[in-house]
């Protein structure tokens, strides 16, 4: 039986700039490339015409492919992460397995459950940092405590980035390394009881000029004004390593943005219980009005808000939604219907293409004032101004809802000022 190594791609769908992958063909063994379509995550999705497991089974196509073209291929597998290598088992010697670091909750429980099963089969399990320019202790405040608000978590992040230049992992000039192998089949989409549907991705490039005016059109939701990369980077199509440098050369703001996912990151990975509940503690137990009817409008898009509605026709036609409306559909749901974050979060987790779990919660919980670094609860975003501010000419309303102005766009669910002061009075005697 022939000694191998594996390297367990997960959130690292690229072969270039890997950095895992680049241990892994560095150890001096074989390797041969993996990827877990994992039922404890499918199992759980609504949909069966989910954007992202078509985007997934595309990418991995596309690395099946290149990865034939050395001579190797990537084994594919439809189940759980204990079956998948027990399955390799009966066919190779396993000495190492590879992969890179995940935060999230439901990842550390998985890889330290597999850990154990490894330590049992005496193979090694070697992680590496990939999805994140610094994580875990490597940005932390001076009393050695994790960092809960943005600004000064900026400054040291960038302040190490100048004392640890980044640098790139080629894995590609490690070809030979791969385990030469016949081809390998791939589940279809329909073996895993999911329907293939015609989705468009964005691209994985981004451009210099979009980069230089990012800074001055990313709040204009009419206009290519924001790279559109979330998802390339929630799936690691495109290494955080590459983008970082782009942005350090044409833009801060966008940088801005890349510290800004690295902060949540580590917020989910030194707080996992925020995943579910109010960071502040304080803000725990705020009697939510949960009104059924008024979601449902919501999730419609029919609240009779247009800049709210056009985001939320947006999400569920395309998984995407531009980031300054993102804001304000949350506060909206939970400020103006006071409604539970939770409510809006799932809902975000089931439609959205980027979904990635640390940002979706620190966005809400954000919106919501109950999360770190949170707009303060008494900030309420005006739809109305939001509109004039950043959709005067109503492009992007008349894309998304060509009936407004017309007698069939609903009156509004609920008036801006009396429902501003529901939520001030709320919040305010809770805190009390």
């Amino acid at each position: 039986m022939e000694k191998v190594s594996i390297f367990w791609h997960r959130r690292d769908l690229r072969l270039n700039d890997n950095a895992g992958l680049h241990k892994a063909l560095s150890s001096g063994n074989k390797v041969l490339p993996l990827f877990i379509f994992d039922r404890n995550i499918l199992d759980k999705l609504e949909q069966r015409h989910d954007r992202r497991v078509i985007f997934i089974h595309q990418e991995i196509k596309k690395l099946k492919q290149s990865l034939r073209e050395v001579g190797s291929d990537m084994w594919v597998h439809y189940g759980t992460p204990q079956s998948a290598f027990e399955e390799l088992l009966e066919k190779y010697d396993i000495e190492k397995v590879f992969t890179n670091r995940d935060y999230e909750p439901y990842a550390k429980k998985r890889d330290a459950e597999m850990n154990d099963f490894f330590k049992s089969k005496n193979i090694e399990f070697l992680g590496a940092k990939d999805h994140v320019i610094f994580e875990k202790g490597e940005v932390l405040k001076d009393d050695g405590n994790p960092y809960t608000v943005f600004t000064p978590y900026s400054k040291k992040w960038k302040a190490r980035l100048k004392e640890h230049p980044l640098e790139a992992y080629p894995s590609e000039d490690l070809q030979e390394h791969y385990l030469k192998c016949d081809e390998l089949p791939l589940p279809s989409l329909s073996e895993m009881n999911f329907e293939q549907v015609d989705v468009e991705f964005p691209e994985k490039t981004v451009s210099t000029e979009l980069l230089e005016k990012y800074g001055d059109r990313r709040d204009i939701p009419s206009v290519r004004g924001t790279s559109r990369l979330s998802v390339h980077l929630r799936f690691g199509t495109r290494s955080i390593r590459s983008l970082a440098l782009k942005g350090m050369e044409h833009s801060e703001s966008w940088l801005n943005e890349l510290i800004w996912r690295d902060f949540y990151q580590m917020i989910i990975h030194h707080f996992p219980e925020s995943a579910n509940h109010e960071f502040k503690s304080k803000y725990a137990g705020i009697p939510w009005r949960n009104n059924e009817d008024e979601f449902k409008a919501w999730c419609e898009g029919k609240t009779g808000y247009p800049m709210v509605d056009a985001g939320m026709r947006e999400l569920n036609r395309t998984g995407f939604m531009h980031n300054r409306v993102r804001m304000v559909v949350a506060s909206f749901l939970t400020k103006h219907l006071l409604i539970d974050w939770r409510w809006g979060e799932a809902y975000f987790a089931e439609k959205l293409l980027d979904f990635e779990l640390a940002s979706n919660v620190g966005g809400w919980q954000w919106a919501a004032g109950t999360g770190c670094d949170a707009a303060p609860y008494f900030r309420v975003f005006n739809p109305e101004s939001q509109l004039k501010k950043f959709d005067a000419d109503l492009r992007y309303v008349k894309k998304w809802v060509p009936e407004y102005g017309s007698p069939s766009y609903p009156a509004p669910i609920v008036e801006h000022k009396m429902a501003r002061q529901r939520a001030l009075d709320t919040y305010k005697s809770h805190l009390s």
